[in-house]
């Protein structure tokens, strides 16, 4: 677990998405999807992208579907994920150690102690945990239940997700001094949409601790007010254009960030069209990476998010096209400058 002790989250983070089968039986019948490992497999080589995408992987968070994930499943995906990173490492496709992060998040402390456990475990180099959904506790309930899953996973960084959108809790700058006293928790997760929290967050987060946001469509903003990275759903899709932005923004190449933040807009836009991640599913199942299957409650993407998502798609292979064309350009007119 030294990966993250030593260096917290920093830079591009990929909220993983799930793929599933058609769910579908031979003679066409429904059944329940099943996870599909296969499919995994090449959605992770695609946000590794050889070492251009992203710096950790997050595992079973929202994206993830991890709500109606069983235990069993949840340990093939995360021993799947590790044991990917390691492979890519030995055979010489990634240079450093992708640390795999994974959603333990549950209402109940107990079950997210044992998620908790069972993730590390499987091989997790840290650990994802959302506020408690449904319950709504006090903030001295929130600096409990970190605690508690710290102890059930000593040494392990945590790392604390506020979407109050889905939880019903918001993580406020004051909870998450409060918070910050858990030494595990090394990171959060801002999902609120509020700038102005995320900048006092920011402000106000004890040094090595990481802010990250959880909006893509928010990471030049927050960036540009302290945090230092971002749990992305675009890099299922752009992983490479997305670690470009990232880091584009936290070195301060503020041109280039702007641009690449703009050629990604339509894509960020799509994939909130409906929730997330339906079509996520979609866009995955255009590159060939999966099946846009959803486990319900979620059904799959309506007609008018498959348009929307083709748009998007095509808008991105048009900028890889000008960025491979505007290359030689480049290079001729740095060559012409030289002499």
């Amino acid at each position: 677990m030294s990966h993250l002790a030593a260096a917290p989250f920093t830079g591009l983070g990929v909220a993983l998405a799930t793929p599933f089968t058609t769910g579908t039986d031979a003679g066409g019948a429904g059944r329940k999807p099943e996870v599909d490992h296969p499919a995994y497999a090449r959605l992770l080589d695609h946000v590794l992208a050889d070492g251009r995408g992203v710096d950790f992987l997050v595992v079973l968070g929202s994206t993830g579907e991890a709500a109606t994930v069983t235990d069993s499943e949840r340990h093939a995906l995360v021993r799947q994920a590790v044991g990917h990173v390691s492979a890519a490492r030995r055979n010489g496709r990634l240079r450093r150690h992708v640390p795999v992060v994974v959603g333990v998040g549950h209402n109940d402390t107990d079950r997210t102690c044992e998620l908790a456990a069972q993730a590390v475990a499987a091989g997790a180099d840290g650990l994802l945990v959302v506020t408690p959904y449904y319950n709504k506790p006090q903030v001295s309930g929130l600096v409990a239940h970190f605690r508690a899953v710290a102890e059930a996973a000593p040494g392990v960084p945590i790392v604390a997700y506020n979407v109050p959108g889905r939880t019903g809790t918001n993580l406020t700058p004051e909870a998450m001094r409060r918070i910050w006293e858990v030494e595990q928790v090394v990171a959060v997760k801002e999902s609120s949409g509020d700038l102005r929290q995320i900048a006092r967050i920011c402000q106000e987060a004890p040094a090595g601790r990481v802010v990250l946001s959880g909006d893509d469509d928010l990471a030049l903003a927050s960036v540009a007010v302290g945090a230092q990275g971002l749990v992305s759903v675009c890099a299922n899709v752009a992983p490479v254009e997305t670690a470009q932005l990232v880091r584009a923004a936290r070195s301060g190449e503020l041109d280039r960030a702007r641009g690449l933040f703009g050629q990604l807009a339509p894509l960020m836009e799509a994939m909130f069209v409906e929730t997330n991640p339906v079509p996520v599913k979609a866009a995955l199942a255009c590159l060939g990476l999966g099946t846009a299957m959803v486990r319900l409650p979620l059904s799959p993407a309506e007609p008018g998010t498959w348009s929307q998502v083709q748009t998007a798609l095509a808008g991105v292979v048009a900028a890889r096209r000008a960025a491979r064309l505007d290359a030689p350009a480049r290079e001729s007119l740095t060559g012409r400058v030289a002499s």
